[in-house]
């Protein structure tokens, strides 16, 4: 079979094969030196091919072949989920880039290689045929049992993470568990391996559990973080917090949290708005900051400069002066006049967002944060509303508005949500979730948020929304969480080479409903 591409990508800390063919996009053979003794004969080696998926992360241009300004990696992927939601407002077309995901305007383009659909499908499966390489050879790896639990742990974490994005990104949501989903690897693949058909949705999140579980047994046995883009075990443990939230599995989310805390020994950050802008502390853009779980420390040479997060984030930027980027007006009205977040946003300015900045902009650079520990308290108090264990639920949620607002109390009670967004009931869970909203705003990859709490959304021009981002063609699948509005279409590559895919059965709707 005519292979399509196959290159050698070099990243700070090592080698990545990434390859594809056109039998199936995530078929990737190692060199003979990733295959070989070089990298995979000791932990310590093996460090290098797993260095570079992470350094694939947050590289742009070699997911897709186009488009690469808004392609690169996991920070452009949750912003891709923001700008898809009800709270992240983009002001302006600008130059084009993540409007097209904001108005719901990519899913007929899977055709091409340079849409969001190539794009995604292309780096989790990278990714996960990387890992797969990793885990088989845990047998012959030579090194300690410390070193080697470490690495193989790392490769279940990246497969786990990876399916766990795909499952939310090309199906509808967990419940939906006889809804296909996407096709399991978890043996090597070849350019002669034989493509596997959608598993269910049920079948797919089953590999999620067990590749977390197994990442965790391992990483356990080495938990320390040696490089703050490794899913190290206390990561490991935000995943499946995050995972056992789509699950409704809350005991598990609550314990998972919990548990992510403790092993981080990370605390939440607090925030100055009278020395905002020189204190950079203030500012999500540091790995070296004391709440940072997880996320890629960027130099200046690897900085991806209009290929970056910032650069479409920041209003002194290119991109982000022509797309500003802002909160619901809204939203930001759930903050009391003390609560010090407010200094994120500017409302002088249609609420301009000011949270994420360059740490040094002549040379571009700015670490990408992937997870907070602030996110973990979230996590935990909406697990324990959901339980119904409010005094749990607050505690978790008084530790972080401590950090917060000063000034702040609830007296509210009980896990009610209203089926759109910007209703309200007046629950405890409900205001749980707007302080998410709020401290997690441009993190969070919110459609998944709202697709996990089985909500819809509206976008009124009062909120501060453009009349091109009003949707009003999805109105009705907009506040249908069963409505296929957010799920991505398979790329034609994936059909093209693939014998137990057929595009006439297999193509998620690309429309909002099936027709």
């Amino acid at each position: 079979m005519k292979k399509i591409f196959k290159y050698l990508f070099i990243g700070m800390f090592g080698m990545l094969v990434l390859s594809s063919c056109d039998s199936k996009m995530l078929e990737t053979e190692p060199t003979d030196s990733m295959s070989g003794s070089t990298f995979m004969s000791d932990a310590t080696k093996a460090l290098i091919p797993l260095n570079g998926i992470y350094r694939s992360m947050y590289t742009a241009g070699w997911s897709t072949t186009g488009n690469t300004h808004q392609c690169f990696g996991i920070s452009a992927y949750n912003l891709m989920a923001e700008v898809m939601g009800d709270d992240f407002i983009m002001g302006a077309q600008g130059s084009g880039w993540f409007w097209f995901d904001a108005a719901y305007n990519v899913k007929g383009r899977y055709t091409s290689s340079s849409w969001r659909s190539y794009d995604l499908w292309m780096a989790y499966y990278t990714w996960i045929a990387n890992a797969n390489y990793i885990i088989a050879a845990e047998g012959t790896m030579g090194g300690s049992a410390e070193d080697v639990a470490y690495v193989i742990g790392q490769a279940y974490a990246i497969r786990a993470y990876s399916y766990f994005m795909l499952a939310q990104t090309f199906a509808r949501n967990y419940n939906f568990s006889d809804d296909p989903c996407v096709p399991i690897y978890v043996e090597p693949t070849m350019t002669t391996t034989t493509g596997q058909p959608r598993s269910s949705v049920a079948k797919v999140y089953t590999q999620i559990d067990s590749d977390i579980n197994k990442a965790l047994e391992l990483l356990a046995k080495s938990p320390a973080q040696r490089h703050p883009s490794h899913m190290s075990y206390a990561v490991a443990l935000g995943i499946k917090s995050r995972i056992a939230l789509v699950e409704e599995k809350w005991d598990d989310a609550l314990d998972a949290a919990k548990k992510a805390i403790a092993a981080s020994g990370k605390s939440i950050q607090s925030i100055d708005p009278s020395a905002f802008a020189p204190n950079k502390a203030n500012f999500i853009n540091s790995v070296g900051q004391g709440n940072v779980m997880w996320g890629a420390q960027i130099v200046s040479d690897q900085a991806g400069m209009y290929a970056s997060l910032m650069t479409h984030m920041s209003g002194t930027a290119p991109y982000g002066q022509r797309a500003p980027k802002q909160i619901s007006s809204w939203l930001y009205s759930k903050m009391k006049t003390s609560d010090a977040r407010r200094a994120w946003w500017n409302p002088a300015e249609n609420f301009l967002q000011k949270k994420f900045e360059f740490s040094n902009e002549q040379t571009w650079e700015a670490d990408y944060v992937w997870m907070r520990v602030e996110e973990m308290y979230l996590n935990a108090a909406e697990a324990a509303c959901h339980k119904g264990d409010d005094a749990t639920a607050k505690q978790y949620l008084m530790a972080l508005m401590a950090k917060r607002d000063a000034n702040y109390t609830t007296e509210k009670s009980g896990n009610a949500l209203e089926t759109i967004t910007t209703n309200e009931t007046g629950s405890l869970l409900e205001e749980i979730l707007i302080q998410r909203r709020l401290e997690l705003w441009g993190e969070d990859g919110r459609i998944y948020t709202i697709r996990r709490l089985h909500q819809g959304f509206v976008r009124p021009s009062s909120y501060g929304w453009p009349d091109g981002l009003l949707l009003p063609t999805h109105s009705l699948a907009m506040v249908d969480p069963t409505s296929y509005l957010w799920v991505l279409t398979i790329p034609q590559a994936e059909f093209d080479g693939n014998v137990n895919m057929d595009l006439s059965k297999d193509q998620n709707p690309v429309g909002d409903y099936p027709e």
